[in-house]
């Protein structure tokens, strides 16, 4: 899956990185907008890691405001994306987040993930790793999809069981078959508990400019969830 994983996000990284920060509302005025909420606007005195980094959106974000990031993603060519993005600002490497990560311990204020785990089977050694490279007192906020949303595209699986599927995506005119995992809730909270102090669970509501956009995508978003935003901590 890994193999199939790298390919898929090779071949989007050029729309990734030229067409959906204006074309794509669930994240532009959703995702983003509700990761963004939980954020500094001032991060001049912070280390942070982009977990996951795709076309380097975050990355830039959280340069902007001032953080020293670094930035991670296991596609080559979103690696190249970022870094034409954000030249160098910032440090990017091609990483394996089920690998153990390049980094010494307590490297980073911060983790931001958005919208990244669900393509990881087993949180667990992640988590570890997470865990091992915070700081003391960090933060990790991540995204990731809502099980009420996954378990519908998913089909007839099951709800209890943390389980592989595949979702299409139609974009710039292509098909491109996506694979990941889907998982309960209490599956989210508890692998999060186990490394860290929960903070905070958001479930996504989409901005109010959206529904001035595309007021039929604003009245989808606000009766099926897409999204959830979680913040720990490491103690």
């Amino acid at each position: 899956m890994k193999t199939e994983l790298r390919k898929v996000f090779d071949a989007l990284s050029t729309i990734f990185e030229t067409q959906v920060d204006s074309s794509s509302y669930y994240n532009a005025e959703y995702e983003r907008p509700g990761m963004l909420a939980e954020i500094a606007e001032n991060l001049s005195d912070k280390s942070i890691l982009d977990a996951g980094c795709a076309a380097g959106w975050y990355t830039n974000e959280l340069l902007v405001r001032g953080a020293s990031v670094t930035a991670i993603d296991i596609s080559p060519q979103m690696v190249e994306a970022a870094r034409r993005r954000i030249g160098e600002r910032g440090k990017i490497y091609c990483v394996d987040l089920e690998q153990a990560l390049p980094f010494a311990n307590a490297s980073f204020d911060i983790i931001v993930s958005s919208l990244t785990l669900h393509y990881i089977r087993d949180w667990s050694s992640t988590f570890k790793e997470f865990n091992r490279i915070l700081k003391k007192g960090g933060e990790i906020i991540y995204s990731v999809h809502h099980p009420f949303m996954d378990i519908k595209n998913a089909g007839e699986q099951g709800y209890f069981e943390t389980e592989a599927y595949v979702d299409s995506w139609h974009k710039d005119g292509q098909k491109f078959e996506v694979p990941m995992y889907r998982r309960p809730l209490h599956a989210i909270i508890n692998e999060t508990t186990k490394a860290f102090k929960l903070n905070a669970v958001k479930e996504l509501k989409p901005t109010e400019q959206l529904k001035e956009l595309a007021r039929g995508s604003y009245d989808y978003l606000m009766s099926h969830p897409h999204f959830l935003v979680v913040k720990g901590t490491k103690e």
